[in-house]
C-alpha cells in the first residue's frame, strides 16, 4: 500500500477522534453554556433585589471562608506533609497513611458531628458542668459560625494539601537542603528558604484544590447557617422557585472559580517542582521531646478529622441509631454504590477517550475541548444541577413526548425523571478525576510502544486496546475509586436532581442532621465513613503500585 494512502487513512482516522474529542467535550460543558446564557438574559425584578440584599453578603462570607479554609489547611497540610517527608519520629510510616484519612470524611458529616458534640446540651459541656469546670448556666462560644465551618473544612480537605506537599518534599534532592544546612541555616531556616519555595507549584495546587471545594461546599454552610453561593443557589431555587436569580448567581460563582484557576496557572508561572526521583536521603533525627512533638502535632487532624468522628458514632450508633435504616440500610448501600459505580465506569471510559484522542490528535484544538470539558470538577455540584436543568427540561419534553407517540411511554419525564440527569451531573462534575488518572497513566508510556504497534498496521482503537489499556489499568482503577468516593459524598447535586424517591446514604444524612435527629443518623455516617476509607486506602496501594513502573527500566530501550 503506497505510503500516501497510510498517511491519508491515519489523519482521517485521527481526525475522527478529534471530532469526537470536541462533541464529547461539547456535551460535557452544557451546564457551563446554559449558565453564561442564562447569566446575560433580561432581569425580571428579583435579581436586582437580590443584588440590593444579598449578593454583597454571600460574596464575603464565601470569600473569607474561603481564604480562612485555605489557610488551615495550607497550615495543615505543609506541616504535617514535611514532617513526614522530612523528619524521622515513632510511627512516621504509619502517621503518613493514616493523615490521609480524613479525605474519607465528608466536610458536612464533621460539622454535625462537631455540632451536636460541642452544643450547649452536648457531652462535652454537659461533662463540664458536672465537674463544675463550667458554671451553670454558662456556655462555652458556638461553633456555628463562618470560623467554626472555617475550622471544620479545613480538617475535612487539608489531604489534598498533604498529599501534593508530601510527594514534592520527597522529590527534593538531598544535597539540595544539606547545602542549605552547611551554609548555617537551620531546620526552620532551610525549610522556609529551600524546601517550601521548591515545593510551591504543589503547594498552590493542593490550596487552589482545597478553594474550589469550600466554594462547592453546601452541607457544612447550610448547617451552620453561614450564606454562601452554594446556600444561596440552592435556597433561590429550591425555596423561591426563583430559577433566574439561581442561574445569575451560579453566573458570578463560575466567576469566581474562573479567577481561582487563572490564579493556580499563574501561581505556577512556568515553574514546575522537581520530578526527580530522588528522595531526602536522611531524615532528620529528632530528639525524644522534638519526636514527641511531631508525632503529636500529625496526630491532631487525625484524631479531629477522622478518629473521634468514627468514634462517636459508632457508640451513638450502639446506643441508639436508626431503627428504620435497619430496615432501608441495604436499600441506601445499593443506591450510593450504584450510582457511584455507574458515575464512575461512564466517566473513566469518557476519560480514556479524551486523553487518548489528545494524544493522538496534532490539532491543537483539541487539548483546549478536552481542558474544556475537565473543568466540571471545579463547578459546585448545586451549580452543576441549576445549569442543567433548564436544558434538560426543554430536551425532556420532546423526548418523552417522542417515547410517548411511538413506544407507548407514560411513566413521566424521561431524563429529569429518572437518575439520568443526575448520573449525567456527576459525570460531567467528576470527569476530571478519572481523566488526570488517565492522562498520568498515558504519559508514562513511551510513544515508541505505540509506533511500533502503528507499523504494524495496527490502527488507533487497537492500538488503545492491545498496548494502552493493560499498562494503564492501574491508573484507570484508581480513577474509578477517586471517582467513587466523590459521588457517595455529593450532596448539593443529588438533592436538587434526585427521582423522587430516591435516597442515598448522604441525602438520609442531610435529612436526618437538619431535623436534629444526628444519633439516628449515626449509622449511615458510620457506613459511609467506612466505604470511604476503603475507597481511600485502595486508591493509594493503586498509587503506589502505579509509581513503580516509573522508577523501573524502559521497556523498549531498556535503560534504567
Amino acid at each position: 500500500m503506497p505510503l500516501k494512502i497510510i498517511r491519508e487513512r491515519l489523519a482521517s482516522m485521527e481526525g475522527a477522534w478529534a471530532l469526537g474529542a470536541i462533541v464529547v467535550a461539547l456535551f460535557m460543558s452544557v451546564p457551563i453554556f446554559a449558565i453564561l446564557a442564562a447569566f446575560f438574559a433580561a432581569d425580571q425584578g428579583a435579581w436586582r433585589h437580590l443584588q440590593e440584599t444579598l449578593l454583597l453578603q454571600y460574596i464575603f462570607n464565601s470569600t473569607l471562608l474561603m481564604l480562612l479554609t485555605g489557610i488551615i489547611a495550607g497550615a495543615l497540610g505543609v506541616g504535617c506533609a514535611w514532617l513526614v517527608a522530612a523528619t524521622e519520629f515513632p510511627a512516621r510510616r504509619l502517621v503518613g497513611v493514616m493523615l490521609v484519612l480524613p479525605l474519607a470524611a465528608p466536610a458536612y458529616i464533621l460539622a454535625y458531628f462537631y455540632s451536636d458534640l460541642l452544643d450547649e446540651s452536648g457531652p462535652v459541656q454537659s461533662w463540664l458542668r458536672s465537674i463544675a469546670f463550667l458554671p451553670a448556666g454558662a456556655s462555652i462560644p458556638s461553633i456555628r459560625n463562618l470560623p467554626g465551618a472555617a475550622v471544620v473544612l479545613g480538617v475535612s480537605l487539608y489531604p489534598y494539601v498533604y498529599l501534593l506537599a508530601r510527594r514534592a518534599f520527597e522529590r527534593q534532592a538531598a544535597d539540595t537542603f544539606s547545602a542549605a544546612r552547611s551554609l548555617g541555616h537551620g531546620p526552620l531556616s532551610a525549610f522556609w528558604r529551600v524546601a517550601l519555595p521548591s515545593a510551591r507549584p504543589a503547594v498552590a495546587g493542593g490550596l487552589v484544590l482545597v478553594m474550589m471545594e469550600t466554594l462547592a461546599d453546601f452541607g457544612v454552610a447550610d448547617h451552620f447557617a453561614i450564606p454562601t453561593f452554594s446556600t444561596g443557589i440552592f435556597r433561590s431555587w429550591l425555596l423561591m422557585g426563583d430559577q433566574v436569580s439561581a442561574l445569575k448567581l451560579s453566573g458570578v460563582l463560575l466567576a469566581f472559580i474562573a479567577l481561582l484557576v487563572w490564579l493556580e496557572a499563574r501561581s505556577r508561572g512556568g515553574r514546575e517542582a522537581s520530578t526527580r526521583s530522588l528522595r531526602l536521603s536522611v531524615r532528620m533525627p529528632l530528639g525524644p521531646v522534638q519526636a514527641s512533638l511531631a508525632l503529636l502535632a500529625c496526630l491532631v487532624p487525625i484524631l479531629i478529622g477522622f478518629v473521634v468522628p468514627v468514634v462517636g458514632f459508632l457508640i451513638m450508633s450502639l446506643k441508639a441509631g436508626d431503627a428504620f435504616l435497619q430496615q432501608s440500610f441495604f436499600d441506601l448501600l445499593g443506591n450510593s454504590l450504584g450510582l457511584a459505580l455507574a458515575v464512575a465506569l461512564i466517566a473513566c471510559i469518557l476519560a480514556v477517550f479524551l486523553a487518548y484522542a489528545s494524544r493522538l490528535t496534532k490539532s491543537g484544538i483539541v487539548p483546549v475541548f478536552v481542558r474544556l470539558s475537565t473543568l466540571g470538577y471545579a463547578l459546585p455540584g448545586a451549580l452543576l444541577a441549576i445549569g442543567l436543568l433548564a436544558p434538560l427540561g426543554q430536551a425532556d419534553q420532546g423526548v418523552t413526548r417522542f417515547l410517548a407517540q411511538n413506544f407507548g411511554w407514560s411513566d413521566g419525564l424521561v431524563l429529569t425523571g429518572t437518575l439520568i440527569a443526575l448520573i449525567y451531573a456527576c459525570v460531567v462534575r467528576f470527569l476530571t478525576v478519572a481523566y488526570n488518572s488517565v492522562d498520568a497513566g498515558l504519559s508514562m508510556i513511551p510513544s515508541r510502544l505505540e509506533e511500533a504497534a502503528r507499523s504494524l498496521k495496527e490502527k488507533p482503537l487497537g492500538v488503545m486496546r492491545r498496548v494502552h489499556l493493560p499498562l494503564i489499568a492501574p491508573s484507570l482503577g484508581a480513577g474509578g475509586l477517586l471517582v467513587m468516593i466523590d459521588v457517595m459524598r455529593e450532596l448539593p447535586a443529588t438533592l436538587i436532581l434526585r427521582p423522587f424517591g430516591f435516597e442515598t446514604l448522604s441525602t438520609r444524612i442531610h435529612r436526618l442532621a437538619s431535623d436534629e435527629r444526628l444519633a439516628d443518623a449515626a449509622t449511615a455516617c458510620l457506613a459511609l465513613l467506612v466505604l470511604g476509607v476503603a475507597l481511600v486506602l485502595i486508591s493509594l496501594r493503586g498509587d503506589r503500585d502505579r509509581a513503580a513502573p516509573s522508577e523501573a527500566a524502559d521497556p523498549v530501550s531498556g535503560n534504567a
